[in-house]
């Protein structure tokens, strides 16, 4: 199994987009990238921990290709919006991608 972080703006939608992927074992959402450990929601929202909200995706490389979860990351949102997707404003709203494997 191998591990991904996906920030695509409000990880409530790209939560459910990447559950419905074959080969996607599972998907948990969390803030990264920030500068507190364990910080809350509102704390991320005041934009000062740094942290984007993001979904880790656990997924089978032998069922579905890293290649695969990038189509479905760059389809799901606009990385060209600077800090919001659609009605979310805010810097933890921000496209990225942390590698673990």
């Amino acid at each position: 199994m191998a591990k991904v972080l996906f920030g695509a703006g409000c990880l409530w939608s790209i939560e459910e987009t990447f559950r419905q992927l074959p080969g996607v074992v599972d998907v948990a959402v969390g803030y990264s990238g920030g500068v507190k450990d364990n910080p809350t929601y509102e704390e991320v929202c005041t934009g000062v921990t740094g942290h984007a909200e993001v979904v880790e995706v656990e997924f089978d490389e032998a069922k579905v290709a890293f290649e695969s979860l990038l189509d479905v990351f760059w389809d799901c949102h606009d990385p060209t919006q600077l800090n919001f997707q659609g009605p979310d404003i805010g810097s933890q709203y921000r496209s990225v991608i942390f590698t673990q494997d």
